[in-house]
C-alpha cells in the first residue's frame, strides 16, 4: 500500500491512505515501526473494510521536524485530529505496540469514540522501557552523533530482537530505512528521549472507565512486553478479552501472521455482526 494521500497538522505532515469500502477500520502501528507493519493486513482487509493506515508524525513517511514533539500526548492529539480529518465517528481501531498508548489516550482523553478496540502486543500501561530505551533517554545526544553505519547496525539489530523467529533481511531493510540518514537518524533517538511513561500512568488510571470492546492479543514470546502486561491489562478493561498466541514475539505481524488475520478476521466481523443486530 502506497501512503499517498497527507494531512497538515500543527506543522506536522501526516502520511496516510484508505482502501476499500464498508465499516471503517483503522490501523496504528508502534515504535519503531511505521504503518508498513499493517499493509498486508490492511490489504487483505479491505475488500470487506474501508481501512486506513498512517504514519505517526516522526515516523516512517511523516515529517520528522526534530522541533515537534513525539511523545505519547503529541499523537493522540494528532490521531484525533487525524480522525476529525476523516470525518470517522465510530472506527474500529487496531493498535500495536506504542500505538496502544496512543489509542487509549485519544479515546479516554480526547474524546474519541470507536466501535472496537484491538490491542495487539502493545505498550499500554506501566512499566515500561528495556534497558536500551534506558540508556537511549540517558545519552541522546551522545547516539545521535554516531556514525551512519554504525547506528544502521544498532537500528536493525534492535528491530531483530523483537522477532522471535528472525526477520528477512529484505523485511529487515523496509523497517530500519526510515531511521537512517540525516533526517532518519536523530528522529529514532528523538522518539525515545520524548518517551514519558506518565502518560502510561494515566491510562491506567482510567482504564476501567472504557465500555467498548475490547479485544487483546499478545504474543506468548514477547521479549519485549512480558504476557504479565498482558493479563493486568485484560483485568484492567471491563468485558476485554485475551489471546495470548504461540511461538510468537512482539513482531506477531512477521513471527505467526496467520494467527494475528485470524484474530483481526474473527473480532471485526463478530464486531459488524453485532452491530447489524444492534444499530
Amino acid at each position: 500500500m502506497e501512503l499517498d494521500q497527507s494531512f497538515e497538522w500543527q506543522g506536522r505532515r501526516i502520511a496516510w491512505t484508505k482502501k476499500g469500502t464498508g465499516p471503517d477500520v483503522v490501523f496504528c502501528h508502534g515504535t519503531p515501526f511505521s504503518s508498513l507493519l499493517w499493509h498486508p493486513f490492511a490489504e487483505a482487509l479491505s475488500r470487506d473494510f474501508a481501512v486506513h493506515v498512517w504514519d505517526m508524525p516522526g515516523y516512517g513517511q511523516s515529517s520528522k521536524d526534530g522541533q515537534h514533539a513525539v511523545d505519547f500526548g503529541s499523537q493522540a492529539r494528532a490521531f484525533a485530529a487525524l480522525l476529525g480529518h476523516w470525518g470517522l465517528t465510530d472506527p474500529h481501531v487496531v493498535a500495536h505496540d506504542f500505538g496502544g498508548a496512543v489509542t487509549l489516550r485519544t479515546h479516554l482523553f480526547e474524546g474519541a469514540s470507536y466501535a472496537s478496540l484491538m490491542l495487539v502486543d502493545v505498550v499500554a500501561i506501566p512499566p515500561s522501557g528495556s534497558p536500551f530505551f534506558q540508556f537511549v533517554q540517558a545519552y541522546p545526544d551522545l547516539l545521535d552523533r554516531l556514525p551512519g553505519y554504525v547506528h544502521r547496525a544498532v537500528v536493525r539489530a534492535y528491530i531483530s530482537n523483537a522477532s522471535e523467529k528472525g526477520l528477512r533481511d529484505d523485511v529487515l531493510d523496509a523497517l530500519a530505512e526510515p531511521w537512517t540518514g540525516d533526517v532518519g537518524q536523530p528522529a529514532f533517538y528523538r522518539q525515545i528521549a520524548d518517551y514519558d511513561e506518565k502518560f502510561l500512568h494515566d491510562n491506567a488510571s482510567r482504564a476501567s472507565s472504557m465500555s467498548i470492546p475490547v479485544h487483546i492479543v499478545w504474543g506468548e514470546q514477547d521479549g519485549w512486553i512480558p504476557t504479565d502486561l498482558a493479563h493486568r491489562l485484560h483485568r484492567l478493561i471491563p468485558g476485554a478479552t485475551l489471546t495470548l498466541v504461540p511461538s510468537s514475539g512482539h513482531l506477531m505481524h512477521y513471527d505467526e501472521p496467520v494467527a494475528l488475520m485470524h484474530e483481526l478476521r474473527s473480532w471485526l466481523d463478530a464486531r459488524v455482526l453485532d452491530q447489524s443486530r444492534h444499530p
